[in-house]
């Protein structure tokens, strides 16, 4: 199998078991499994898709709906032995997020040749399903953490660009983004790095704007 193709695999794969994660927390039916799994599995790859103006993938490629349905299975009877959901939520989401800026990107430079456009869509396709889980879930969302996030997905992103224009085998190219944006999101989660934050002047009082 095209590593690519094995890599977009993964990251649906992993994807969905966050929002099966997610559903287990808000102690779903099957349904609400199979629903979170789907929109967080395929959801950044939609709206990739989408923004490319191409056929999108799990349409023609029905196998990406069934790799979310098997892994909301999954996780429906395997949830309950597992001590911390949230926190294995959040590293398979590194995970994802990893495979999918490699894949976002590939694509994205596939269809425009455009390492900027490339770059936009590996970081989009990375953070949207992650956006989408929390928002339907409730969970607090992943952007509003204090660690690296979106910076990661921007990072592999870049990294498979830079890589491919560079002249490296695709796998190669493929292995070497992957793994620049999970040291980047995983050293946020192990070790709680973080841009600093904004701190700004307590808002006045309209009236007393002149």
């Amino acid at each position: 199998m095209n590593p690519i193709l094995l890599l977009d695999y993964a990251g649906v794969a992993v994807f969905a078991a966050t929002g099966a994660l997610a559903a287990s927390r808000k102690q779903l039916d099957i349904v609400g499994f199979l629903f979170l799994a789907s929109v967080t599995g395929i959801g950044g790859g939609t709206l990739r898709d989408i923004i490319l103006d191409v056929p999108v993938y799990w349409v023609d490629h029905h196998a990406y709906v069934l790799v979310c349905a098997a892994v909301a299975v999954i996780v429906f009877f395997t949830a309950h032995l597992i001590e911390s959901r949230y926190r294995l939520l959040l590293w398979l989401d590194a995970v994802g997020l990893s495979a999918y800026s490699v894949m976002g990107a590939a694509k994205g430079l596939a269809v425009t040749g455009s390492p900027t456009v490339a770059i936009v869509m590996g970081m989009l396709t990375a953070t949207f399903g992650g956006i989408l889980r929390d928002l339907l879930s409730g969970e607090p969302s992943v952007l509003l953490r204090p660690e690296i996030y979106v910076t990661a997905a921007v990072t592999g992103a870049a990294a498979f660009t830079c890589a491919d224009l560079a002249g490296f085998p695709t796998v190669a190219s493929a292995l070497i983004a992957f793994a620049a944006a999970f040291m980047v999101r995983g050293g946020a989660l192990k070790f709680g790095w973080s841009f600093p934050a904004y701190r700004s002047r307590p808002g006045r009082n309209p009236e007393d704007i002149p």
